[in-house]
């Protein structure tokens, strides 16, 4: 079945007791037992809850793998993926990662003992030559975390197979609908099911899909000794965004091309950052990798954080957030927002400048967002 059947039927068949078309929100922390001796498929909802089961079928399913696990958020899901690591394992990651991930990585992973190097997004060779033989994980992001950049996934998945290491591709911006990375060679996939997936601003969550049944295991005993798993309500709510999935990411990604386009030619943007743009370095790599480019656009402007602040201040329609992913525009200064709490040296040297402006383009009227950053431009 094609993507966008797959995410309104499969897993979410109607309840066979009631004929409820919606897969029922089941609210309860535990399940009656029939005896002493016996018990159901569900009877604790830390372990099991069949809303959440009915998620978890059709998240690994749209990602064309064989397991899904959903959790409360998506660094609770990056927590579980990490769970294949132990005290002095070794970790390759690209440099271009959302600050969560790297405070897991430096705040959390590295008192445990497990190591971090950081290798160039865009370049394999980086990743190899940073491998020791202690390296049990790749993390990456494709498109990363401001600033867009790719990686082949192809050859980093050969690369990491070659050598016996686990890759995991956090595939938040892209989504399911533009890129399967499981289909590209990766061991596991992750997702803050918060942004696209869920899609409206209304739930935090997270999920990491895998086909390989021991990984699967793995993860799967954390989130039931770990017990940060999302609630039923949670996990309606991004079942309800699944089904929409595909129009929306299309709508995401028409309105991002008309706007980096249009940002491209401004004489306050010095640059524009978006993998559909031939000017992306990495335009060729999208096309072959991913089957859309998303709705995320990154700018450079003129005139530093002076000009950003200015920027941010000055919108209407986009709205100063630290999320994306939503139905609404949200804006943020990267350097100032999801990587504020880190030192202006290492925010430098992850190129994270105060020039940058993330935008998350929205369902509105393309030409609307478009006058909204005009009038706010002209104000620099």
């Amino acid at each position: 079945m094609h993507f966008e059947t797959i995410a309104i039927h499969d897993g979410q068949s109607p309840d066979p007791k009631t004929g409820s078309v919606s897969v029922p929100i089941f609210q309860t922390s535990t399940f009656g037992r029939p005896s002493l001796e016996e018990r159901n498929d569900y009877f604790y909802s830390r372990i099991g809850n069949p809303t959440r089961t009915a998620l978890e079928s059709t998240l690994a399913l749209l990602e064309n793998g064989k397991h899904g696990v959903a959790f409360a958020s998506g660094v609770a899901a990056m927590m579980a993926a990490v769970q294949v690591l132990k005290p002095g394992d070794h970790v390759v990651s690209g440099m271009d990662v959302y600050g969560g991930s790297y405070r897991i990585f430096e705040q959390l992973l590295r008192p445990w003992g497990v190591e971090t190097t950081y290798a160039a997004n865009e370049a394999v060779e980086s990743f190899a030559e940073c491998i020791r033989p202690e390296t049990r994980l790749i993390w990456i992001e494709s498109p990363s975390n401001p600033l867009l950049q790719l990686t082949n996934i192809r050859a980093l998945s050969n690369l990491a197979r070659e050598r016996g290491i686990i890759l995991a591709v956090d595939n938040t911006f892209a989504s399911p609908y533009f890129q399967r990375p499981l289909d590209l060679g990766a061991h596991i996939v992750v997702h803050s099911t918060t942004k696209y997936l869920g899609g409206h601003s209304d739930v935090i969550g997270g999920a990491v899909v895998t086909s390989d049944d021991e990984l699967h295991e793995t993860i799967r005993n954390y989130q039931g000794a770990a017990g940060a798993v999302p609630g039923p309500w949670d996990c309606w709510l991004v079942l309800r965004g699944l089904k929409t999935l595909k129009i929306r990411m299309e709508e995401h990604q028409k309105s991002a091309l008309h706007l980096a386009r249009a940002l491209e030619a401004h004489p306050a943007v010095s640059r524009v950052i978006y993998p559909g743009l031939p000017s992306h370095p990495q335009h060729e790599l999208a096309k072959s990798q991913m089957s859309g480019f998303g709705g995320m656009v990154t700018i450079a402007l003129k005139g530093g954080l002076p000009a950003t602040s200015k920027l941010l201040n000055s919108l209407k329609l986009f709205v100063i957030a630290d999320s994306l992913g939503g139905v609404e525009s949200l804006v943020a200064s990267p350097a100032r927002m999801t990587f504020g709490p880190l030192s202006q040296e290492e925010r430098d040297r992850r190129a994270c400048t105060d020039d940058l402006v993330r935008l998350s383009v929205g369902l509105e009227n393309a030409e609307d967002l478009e006058q909204d950053l005009l009038q706010a431009l002209a104000t620099i």
